[in-house]
């Protein structure tokens, strides 16, 4: 899986801290203001993100969560937060229910926008993240119990194993349970109950999409693990069919919705650099280089990682300090296990250093290499990793992307700007001229079809607005 190998990756080569939830963020002290965009206690920034900064959409999405809140029986002082962030994802904690601006693109109407905030308040009024969390605990405790009582660490953690594996079947029931409380909040709110529906349904089709970006079949997104915590989307469908409320009528005010999202950012905070098909170009550091054609890049705080077809991997980001003496003299004290073949060289007109991760280190690991680049007063640095039947091939290849790194010019740093999502007419248009228009080197028309729950051109023309993305 491309996820395992993900992590394999970081644990080797990146150094992360973990954040927790706080149980009741409302006590914890929120960072600074500004007008009319919402703060958000300082942990949980650091956690989930910084608030989308658009007043206008923050008070509109809060309206929408308000209004879902204010017709149930729902008790408690709730804040609806759109956070700035370019993936679909949704969170809850105590009284923060936050939406990122990926998932607002992939969103409809205002139905759905409202089956989002009411399937994360489901969350909050079952206290779900409190039950985990005990959960939790229980599952460590009886694993320490085995493995003391037993003697045996081998008992333990298979105590532990079991344990996890049930804890994990208890978060797909929460998801299911939280789908059920938000189609009953949907209905009270007088909105149409099938948006819970149409939402899961989105949301697969994503998923779908980002398997083929891949290249993964799929289908693959309606398979789950036993060691999955959320239920596949066809089981979150077929959950709801029998529900009371499910298909009940109501308002969509899809008008009202795309009237709200006109000219929102689709892309990565410009402070975290942008991903263009390959390249990856940051006009606040003012740096880019270019990764191989196969390669997928993901982009986020704690720096970029990519991922090749044969899954080869390349994790790119940049220290906040300099580093005293030379790069190569900092690998060679900084890294352990110690780097071999390490030499010096200019990448970009600057100085570099490269070295390799010992054979035989860490059994199972094909080619594993170092690139180290001085960018003023900072070291951005490369860690590169291959296991594929041609790993010895591939590994070079990216060293020459990493090679390809550079500094940009003040006037190519000014010029970048975030892709953002349009509200246009489809009269006197065609399908294909409008998927011509999207900033994508590749699946042109099959991410225009996704933004506006479509299959098809036809289907598509028959509304009087769509949603494009433009440069």
């Amino acid at each position: 899986m491309v996820f395992r190998r993900v992590l394999v990756l970081l644990a080797l080569l990146a150094s992360a801290a973990a954040c927790t939830l706080p149980n009741d963020p409302s006590q914890t002290a929120a960072g600074p203001s500004r007008a009319g965009i919402p703060a958000l206690p300082r942990e949980l920034e650091r956690d989930v993100g910084s608030p989308y900064p658009d007043a206008a959409l923050q008070a509109y999405v809060d309206r929408v969560g308000q209004k879902v809140v204010s017709q149930s029986t729902v008790a408690g002082n709730f804040r609806f937060i759109v956070l700035d962030e370019p993936l679909a994802n949704a969170h809850a904690a105590g009284g923060y229910v936050m939406v990122t601006r990926g998932l607002l693109a992939l969103l409809d109407d205002e139905a759905e926008l409202a089956a989002a905030l009411s399937h994360e308040v489901g969350h909050v009024v079952q206290r779900h993240a409190f039950q985990r969390a005990r959960q939790r605990q229980s599952v460590l405790d009886a694993a320490v119990e085995a493995a003391t009582s037993t003697g045996s660490i081998t008992v333990g953690r298979s105590v532990a194993r079991d344990g996890l594996l049930a804890l994990r079947r208890y978060s797909r029931e929460q998801e299911l349970e939280a789908d059920k409380i938000g189609v009953a909040m949907l209905a009270k709110a007088g909105y149409r109950g099938g948006a819970m529906a149409s939402l899961i349904d989105k949301l697969r089709r994503q998923g779908q999409l980002e398997l083929q970006l891949m290249g993964e079949a799929p289908d693959s997104i309606d398979r789950r693990s036993a060691t999955s915590t959320h239920p596949a989307p066809v089981e979150r469908r077929i959950a709801l069919q029998g529900v009371n409320d499910a298909t009940a009528p109501g308002e969509s005010r899809r008008a009202a919705f795309l009237d709200a999202i006109n000219g929102m950012s689709v892309d990565d905070p410009p402070q975290e650099g942008f991903v263009r098909g390959n390249r990856f170009l940051h006009p606040v550091l003012r740096l880019a280089f270019e990764a191989p054609r196969d390669f997928r890049l993901f982009n986020d705080t704690d720096g970029m990682l990519g991922v090749g077809r044969d899954r080869s991997l390349l994790f790119f980001s940049c220290t906040d300090g300099p580093a005293q003496g030379s790069l190569a003299d900092w690998m060679r004290n900084r890294l352990k296990p110690t780097p071999t073949d390490i030499h010096t060289t200019e990448i970009g007109g600057a100085e570099a250093a490269i070295g390799a991760r010992p054979r035989g280190s860490d059994t199972g690991l094909g080619q594993a290499r170092y690139v180290l680049i001085r960018h003023g007063d900072r070291v951005c640095f490369f860690n590169l990793l291959s296991d594929g039947s041609d790993r010895d091939q591939r590994i070079e290849v990216l060293v020459s992307a990493a090679r390809t790194f550079r500094s940009l010019s003040e006037a190519e740093a000014e010029a970048l700007r975030p892709y953002r999502l349009r509200i246009v007419p489809t009269a006197g248009t065609t399908a294909a001229r409008l998927a011509q228009r999207l900033p994508y080197t590749d699946y042109k028309m099959e991410r225009l079809l996704l933004l506006n729950s479509v299959d098809n051109g036809a289907e598509l023309l028959r509304l009087p607005q769509v949603k494009i993305i433009e440069p």
